[in-house]
């Protein structure tokens, strides 16, 4: 079997950012810090699986990270600040109690014991308020890092609940012109079923059937998909290409006409991806 060095379309992981499954396919991430004492949590939907992994690697909470208000992202932060009484970040635009660090796109923070500077992009339109962290470096290793929420997943997008296409798209370009090698840490394995789509919005491509090939091999393995990079997304997501001429054409034929704009191109794929099976 491959290693996760040698698959085509999913960047080996980072030594020091863990994955913690939660739910049905939620992925809260542990950011571990290099000295190997302290960890911040993105997004702890759920307590109990954090609360575990802390305790079977000897880490101590030192901060929580959060992107939206939704439960499965949320749900788990008043267990966590009981225990370890730690400052909650998070987005200054949406209504979650626990956060006493508020903050919007173009504010910064640093972790000391991480060693790590955290960046604040607001991309809204999966949620109002969503916000975005980009780290430039953690440890030794030169990839940046993204944590996305559900704003960007792998081979897709988050659905549009609060803002509008307008804001998604805008939100989708702005993680779009980052580093290639921008590593994409976002909440869900939902990778295989967004390439399904891909591939029918775009058959032609084989990128994209070559990446969906892969990805079904790597769960067939029972392997993360996650994280991707920017790279990867920018070649086989449909949500970051919607002005390519094949997705253009694909959103004709939804439309039933020339799309007017990439705007109207891309809300008409978003609007296919919530029906299509």
């Amino acid at each position: 079997m491959q290693t996760p060095d040698t698959w085509r379309h999913a960047p080996a992981p980072h030594p020091l950012v863990v994955p913690i499954d939660a739910f049905s396919d939620n992925y809260l991430w542990l950011v571990r810090a290099p000295d190997g004492e302290t960890a911040v949590v993105v997004d702890p939907g759920d307590a109990a699986p954090v609360r575990r992994a802390l305790a079977e690697s000897g880490l101590r909470l030192v901060a929580i990270l959060l992107t939206h208000h939704h439960a499965d992202h949320a749900g788990g932060v008043a267990e966590l600040v009981e225990q370890w009484s730690c400052p909650v970040y998070g987005p200054a635009g949406e209504d979650i109690p626990d956060i006493d660090r508020p903050l919007a796109g173009g504010d910064a923070f640093e972790v000391a014991s991480l060693r790590a500077r955290f960046e604040v992009l607001d991309v809204p339109g999966h949620t109002r308020g969503h916000i975005a962290y980009r780290c430039g470096r953690l440890g030794a290793d030169p990839r940046p890092l993204l944590f996305c929420g559900d704003t960007l997943f792998a081979a897709g997008c988050g659905r549009i609940f609060e803002g509008t296409p307008q804001q998604m798209l805008d939100s989708l370009d702005r993680l779009a012109a980052l580093a290639d090698d921008t590593l994409v840490f976002c909440a869900h394995e939902y990778t295989v079923s967004n390439l399904r789509f891909a591939a029918a919005a775009e058959p032609e491509s084989g990128e994209v059937a070559g990446r969906l090939a892969e990805a079904i091999r790597m769960r067939e393995h029972g392997l993360r998909t996650v994280p991707t990079s920017i790279g990867i997304e920018r070649a086989t997501n449909p949500f970051l290409r919607s002005g390519e001429p094949s997705l253009r054409r694909a959103a004709a034929v939804r439309l039933g006409r020339e799309p007017a704009s990439r705007l109207e191109a891309f809300a008409a794929l978003r609007e296919w991806k919530n029906v299509y099976r």
